[in-house]
């Protein structure tokens, strides 16, 4: 009879990531080593699930595993990352500030380009129309 608790498969789906990523979170610390059966298969059960969950939604939010591990560590320390998290969220905002502000200059850019292209081609269809 195996003994209970969930493949990696089945931990993955529930939280909504790859057991590819399940290992990486593994193998970079974010999550503890789970057990493993005599095969050497990994089992895991509902408290996984959680931390696995939190690290999906943080990388929706922009987060880097390095700064996901910092966030876990002070959490599971007992104390809110409340701060830590602010500050992070606060970089992301600035990042995308920052990427926004590339684009549209990009946005400009192109415009003009378009435009002298436009212009080239009227100059060019006048000549033709005028021969």
């Amino acid at each position: 009879m195996p003994p209970p608790g969930l493949t990696i498969g089945q931990a993955a789906k529930a939280a909504g990531v790859t057991r590819d990523a399940v290992r990486v979170y593994e193998a970079r610390g974010l999550v503890p080593a789970a057990e493993r059966t005599e095969a050497g298969y990994r089992l895991y059960d509902q408290h996984d699930i959680e931390p696995l969950t939190f690290i999906r939604r943080a990388r929706v939010l922009g987060l880097h595993l390095d700064d996901i591990r910092d966030v876990l560590a002070i959490r599971n320390g007992g104390t809110p990352p409340c701060a830590t998290v602010r500050c992070l969220l606060d970089a992301g905002f600035a990042e995308i500030d920052t990427t926004v502000t590339e684009l549209l200059a990009l946005c400009k850019t192109l415009a003009e380009i378009r435009q002298r292209a436009d212009d080239c081609f009227s100059v060019k269809f006048t000549v033709l129309s005028a021969s």
